[in-house]
């Protein structure tokens, strides 16, 4: 049996699904998390079922790319039934959805979740009434404990053998406009006023799909065009647009909803989400709100500084003693001593350091990511962004991307799949690698420590002034884009402020560990050893007396110069395209003439070294600059190219941040010498 789950945005539709299926999909506390299909199978009396997980969507009237595959789910592909997921404490809202679900098929369940949230809200709801005026079964549940997860498969039975009739909807005098044009719309299984809705306002997708599914030429089809045409004109000339029709459409939906809510919600509390909005009236003021994320930033960013140095130093150590181990090991064995060399201390030392120097900053970011998460504060932050990214000509959920981007850049690029509008969406993914990921943190925090600040807390304000700089850069790009390639206006922005919720503290730790953190090292390990073997190469393979790496240095110097940092440096950025982590460990192999990475843990003993090779505190402050401003990963970039499925825009992706860097550090330079 194959059985989709549709509903509105952050109704829990994802916890249902891991309930049902016993899966651990990433759930989240803000509307648009789930943006692709994901399945999963369960046996049940015998009875194999694979559920689907769709985007959540407000309307079948779908306007992002993530709403139309539950759009052409629900109308074309082949099911057994769906189950529909409602937030109890909106209720009224949700069956907006169910009532469209319905007109097309009875074979539902209607699951009412979160009716622990509403029984504290004093939301009463009558779910038998429901059921009855729906004509299908409703079932409350809470998913987050599994409550009523097996009455839903008892009831998905039932309805996959129902023979009723669709729920049907009164589309006021539109109807009488639908039947003009039923003779030319073929016998399917979709009611032929769906679809005639659907060509009276142009709704092109929609027509694309159904020719696709059912082999016809209505989106192409000239007596069609006419047809619709000419009533449309008669709609126009009585002062009816499209834009009206889809409103009219929208409002006898509504009209419906209301109607059954009346009769089966009862609000014995009226303001049941007064605590909500006082602590809106702070957190999405313009003002406050401001000082407010500004400040939490400040705070994650201290609280990962402090918390990962040890960890770091431990897992250091740890690996340097494996190191040993293996290379007795390899030596043991006749290994050829350049094969040793090469696979030691090349590949196995590259990656000991991405996992060392990455893996504790994101088990401790990752994890207050998803707090703020399940709090439900993150679309608030889209909230207050959304003025200053319309600006941009782009919107508010850029800045969800960009939060995501804290953590990893490959991450924040692929929850650009919440963004509407294709234009928009390239935009946040094209920008995204101006927010440093924790990859860089290790780099901006050392300089701050060795030539700003050494107090830790005045440390991670400084971190946090050079982060807002490269928010900063992300406006300004964002409106150069939308004015040059990425020409548009910005679209208008939904987003639901989700309510407030308390964090479920065990599963954030387990989701950010395995759906994040390891997630996101598993793709930086397996770009991180081919990079080590690479590296190794450039200082061991020598022309002449030079070895390639000094040679590639040598070439970089003048240029380096330019920028205010120096050929070793530029190179240690070219070579860390794989992996940031390896930058600092890079210049050292460089300013040593070591023919493999070393560390040096010491702070002072590495301002030592970068001093006596001519860095100053604008080289520090350069080097910085460009670290914030230069191109992605190499993990990025292919995730990128997966998601554009365009080499167009990964190159881009990686020019554009690069050519902004070299302009900065380029000015910031001069303008240092000159002042």
């Amino acid at each position: 049996m194959r059985i989709g789950l549709v509903g509105n945005p952050n109704v829990g539709k994802s916890t249902i699904f891991n309930a049902l299926t016993g899966m651990h999909q990433h759930t989240g506390n803000w509307p648009g998390k789930t943006t692709q299909k994901f399945s999963g199978v369960k046996i049940y009396n015998g009875i194999r079922y694979e559920f689907e997980d769709l985007p959540g969507t407000y309307s079948l009237n779908s306007h992002s790319k993530e709403e139309e595959v539950t759009r052409d789910f629900v109308y074309f592909d082949d099911y057994d039934a769906l189950i529909v997921v409602c937030d109890a404490t909106a209720l009224e809202r949700n069956l907006n959805l169910v009532m469209q679900v319905l007109e097309i098929t009875n074979k539902v369940v209607v699951v009412i979740n979160l009716v622990d949230e509403a029984k504290k809200k004093k939301i009463d709801i009558d779910f038998d009434k429901l059921s009855m005026l729906l004509g299908v079964p409703v079932i409350p549940t809470v998913a987050r404990s599994k409550k009523g997860v097996d009455e839903i498969l008892l009831k998905l039975n039932e309805v996959i053998y129902f023979k009723k009739n669709t729920f049907k909807i009164n589309y006021d005098f539109l109807e009488s406009e639908t039947q003009k044009i039923y003779d030319l719309i073929p016998n399917t299984s979709i009611d032929k006023d769906i679809v005639a809705l659907h060509l009276l306002t142009y709704d092109i997708p929609f027509l694309n799909s159904f020719d696709f599914k059912f082999k016809t030429n209505l989106a192409r089809n000239t007596n069609v065009r006419d047809r619709v045409y000419k009533i449309n004109e008669d709609l126009y000339n009585n002062g009816f647009s499209k834009e009206d029709i889809e409103t009219i459409v929208m409002e006898c939906i509504s009209l419906e909803c209301e109607k059954i809510s009346s009769e089966v919600i009862t609000y014995n509390k009226k303001n049941y989400d007064k605590n909500d909005r006082i602590i809106d009236k702070y957190l999405t003021n313009k003002f406050t709100g401001s000082i407010i994320m500004i400040l939490l930033l400040f705070l994650i960013l201290w609280l990962t500084i402090v918390g990962a140095n040890y960890p770091s130093q431990i897992l250091y150590n740890l690996f340097f003693k494996f190191e040993k181990i293996l290379f007795n090991f390899l030596t043991a064995v006749h290994l050829p001593s350049v094969i040793i060399n090469a696979l030691v201390y090349g590949v196995y030392r590259v990656l000991a350091w991405v996992v060392a120097v990455m893996l504790p900053p994101m088990m401790i970011f990752f994890p207050l990511f998803t707090l703020l998460e399940d709090l439900g504060y993150l679309p608030r932050i889209a909230f207050n962004m959304d003025n200053i990214f319309k600006k941009c000509n782009s919107c508010g959920k850029q800045a969800l991307t960009m939060v995501e981007g804290f953590g990893c850049n490959a991450v924040g690029v692929t929850g650009a799949r919440i963004i509407d509008s294709p234009r928009e969406r390239l935009i946040a993914i094209l920008t995204n690698s101006f927010v440093p990921c924790n990859g860089r943190f290790p780099l901006l925090i050392s300089l701050i420590s060795m030539f700003l600040i050494t107090d830790t807390l005045f440390g991670s304000f400084i971190l946090t002034l050079f982060i807002v700089f490269g928010i900063l850069i992300t406006f300004v790009v964002s409106k150069f884009l939308s004015k040059t390639i990425l020409k548009g206006e910005a679209s208008s922005f939904t987003l639901e402020l989700p309510p407030y919720r308390r964090p479920q503290i065990i599963k954030v730790i387990i989701r950010s560990i395995f759906d994040r953190s390891l997630f996101v090292l598993k793709r930086a390990v397996a770009v991180s050893a081919p990079s080590g073997l690479i590296i190794w190469m450039f200082a061991n393979i020598h022309i002449g007396e030079l070895s390639i790496l000094k040679i590639c240095t040598n070439f970089l110097e003048p240029f380096g110069h330019l920028l205010g940092m120096d050929g070793v440096i530029l190179i240690a950025f070219l070579l860390g395209f794989p992996a940031n982590e390896i930058v600092v460990p890079i210049m050292i192999m460089g300013y040593m003439s070591l023919g493999y990475i070393t560390d040096i843990s010491n702070l002072v003993e590495l301002k030592t070294l970068f001093i006596n090779n001519g860095w100053s505190i604008m080289t520090a402050v350069c080097v910085m600059l460009f670290s914030i401003l230069h191109f992605p990963c190499m993990t990025t970039i292919l995730t990128i190219k997966k998601e554009t499925g365009s080499n167009k825009w990964a190159f881009l992706s990686f020019l554009i941040p690069f050519v902004i860097g070299i302009i900065i550090c380029f000015v910031v330079n001069v303008a240092g010498h000159l002042f």
